[in-house]
This record gives C-alpha cells, sequence and structure tokens, in this order.
C-alpha cells in the first residue's frame, strides 16, 4: 500500500464513481480499478460496493477512508514543510471560530499548531457566525468556520463535519429525569435558553418548532455562550446545543445531561472558509490541515454521537447553492 494507492481511493470514495474518480485524476478506468483490486487484496477484502448508480464505500472502506484522509493531510503536511526554504512554515494566521466550535476543537487546535508549526503565530477569533462571515469577506480573516454554504466568487469551502443539537439540562434536574431522548412537544414544556432571534442556531431551532405548531417556553435570550451554561447549571433553564456546548464544562467538573431529540433531526453543518488554493498562504494551509486532523480525531472519539462526518461530498471549490444552518 503507498501514499498513491490512497489518493486514489479517497478520490473514488468522494466523487462516488470510477469513472468520475478516472476523469478527475487523470487516469484511464481500467488502471483506476487495477489499483483499487490491488488495494482490496492488500487490505484482505472488498472495500467498495458497486452498482448502476456508481460506488460506495462498505464499513471497512468507510474505516479506510477516514485514516486515509488523516494519512493524506500529515503526508502533505510533512511535504509543505519540506519544500520550504529552512523545512519551517511562517506566518500570521487569523482563524474566526464560533463559541461552540472553540469549546471543541480550539485548545487540541492550537496545541497542534505551537507542536508542529512553530513559526506560526495563530490568532483565533471567536464570534458569531454571522459576524465571522463579514470578516472573512472582508480579508479580515485568513479562515473561518461557518455554518452555511454560500455563493462567493472570492472564498473556497471545505466541510467539516456535521454536529448533532441536543437537549441540555444540568445533571441535578427533575426534568424529564432518567430519560435519553425527548420529542419537540417535549421540549416546548421546558423553561428554554436560547440564543437571540438573530443567531443562525436560534433559527434552526424556530424552524422546528414552528413547523410542528409549538410554542416553545423561551425564559432568557443568551448569545454568551459562557454565561447561557452558567444558566442551565444554575437550573434556570435548558438549552438545545451541540456536544461542544458541554465538552469544556464537563473537563471542569461540572455535570449535565444530553438528550437526544427523536422526531427531528436537529443537526449542523460545519464549513471551513478559505481563500481559493492559488490565493492562500502555506501557513494558513497548514492551520486548515491541522484543523481537519482535529475535527478527523474529534469524529472518531465521538463514536457516531454528537459528531459527524459530512454525509456528501463536497470538494474544496467555489461554492454552490446556499446550505442553511
Amino acid at each position: 500500500m503507498d501514499i498513491r494507492q490512497l489518493r486514489y481511493f479517497v478520490e473514488i470514495v468522494e466523487m462516488g464513481s470510477l469513472s468520475r474518480a478516472s476523469k478527475s485524476l487523470h487516469i484511464a478506468q481500467p488502471a483506476l480499478s487495477q489499483q483499487v483490486a490491488k488495494l482490496e487484496d492488500q487490505v484482505g477484502k472488498a472495500l467498495l460496493v458497486r452498482s448502476p448508480k456508481g460506488v460506495t464505500p462498505n464499513e471497512a472502506g468507510r474505516s479506510l477512508y477516514h485514516q486515509a484522509k488523516l494519512i493524506l493531510r500529515q503526508f502533505d503536511h510533512a511535504m509543505t514543510i519540506a519544500r520550504s526554504e529552512d523545512g519551517q512554515v511562517k506566518g500570521v494566521v487569523s482563524i474566526g471560530l464560533p463559541a461552540t466550535t472553540v469549546a471543541a476543537v480550539g485548545l487540541p487546535l492550537v496545541r497542534r499548531v505551537r507542536a508542529n508549526y512553530p513559526g506560526i503565530s495563530i490568532n483565533v477569533v471567536e464570534a458569531m457566525s454571522g459576524h465571522l462571515d463579514t470578516l472573512i469577506r472582508q480579508n479580515r480573516l485568513d479562515l473561518a468556520v461557518l455554518f452555511s454554504r454560500d455563493k462567493t466568487e472570492e472564498l473556497s469551502v471545505d466541510p467539516l463535519m456535521v454536529e448533532e443539537l441536543f437537549l441540555i439540562l444540568p445533571s441535578d434536574s427533575r426534568i424529564l429525569a432518567g430519560r435519553e431522548t425527548v420529542t419537540m412537544a417535549e421540549i416546548a414544556e421546558v423553561p428554554l435558553i436560547l440564543p437571540t432571534s438573530d443567531h443562525g442556531l436560534r433559527k434552526r431551532i424556530e424552524a422546528e418548532f414552528e413547523s410542528r405548531a409549538l410554542n416553545p417556553s423561551v425564559v432568557a435570550e443568551i448569545d454568551s455562550l459562557s454565561l447561557l451554561m452558567n444558566c442551565v447549571h444554575d437550573n434556570i433553564g435548558g438549552t438545545i446545543k451541540p456536544m461542544g456546548a458541554i465538552m469544556q464544562e464537563t473537563a471542569r467538573g461540572r455535570g449535565f445531561r444530553r438528550l437526544r431529540v427523536s422526531d427531528a433531526q436537529l443537526r449542523r453543518s460545519n464549513y471551513l472558509y478559505s481563500l481559493p488554493a492559488d490565493a492562500i498562504t502555506s501557513a494558513s494551509t497548514a492551520v486548515a490541515q491541522e484543523l481537519k486532523i482535529v475535527v478527523d480525531e474529534l469524529i472518531a472519539r465521538s463514536d457516531g454521537i454528537g459528531f459527524l462526518p459530512r454525509p456528501e461530498p463536497v470538494r474544496l471549490g467555489r461554492i454552490g447553492q446556499k446550505e442553511t444552518a
């Protein structure tokens, strides 16, 4: 098994078709099929499910795909360093992250950048996604994680992950005691602390309530994540947030319960915005790749709870139609 075979395999999975992958890689389809056969022979089992509609990875193929992405990113990092004049990537990189994203990946990202790229000075800007969107479009950020995929001629996008949203309550709350799941109707009866109406997450939550003609009991509107979680911990109300909201809280010894919503697919997509490949600096590319590695590790640790890979492949490039946050 070599790097080339892994690149071929990743491309096939992301394209969902051998013919499309062969065109993208500029390799004849029979030769590409031979490489896949060799890879499956080395692994000792099939990796792809063939059908008239294309190819999809089976369970073994999905596992290899995620590990291959990680290996390829690390390999590309090493090549970037080797190609620099003194073997070190240098520069200042500003990255904008929403509060829950900071809670989930901020610390490991900074640690990785400092350990692997001591020549890079990383500047993390924490703000609401709408403000981050404005900043990166004004070229005041090099990178930003946003929750929607919009048309733009100046920026590129890379899908990061999908976050599941939960009803979050303090561990000692008697509300819905002993429950692991909850319905939207039951959530509407819970005193809720939610972001303000300008927040994309609030709009996403309200859409679910409105589709069911439900009127939630909102007792406070707070955009500050730390204050909001303090209020939840103090039993003022529950909230609807992704896992990132409680990761730092539990690390500090504060207990929370998370209840999965059983009758709605409450999820939020995360995208990494950056300059196009022909304009982005090597330092920004390095930080972007480190972020992807951190996210991959987070998804692997989560074991399918709270953090999920993007369900559909979207290649790095200019963006198509808007996807609701």
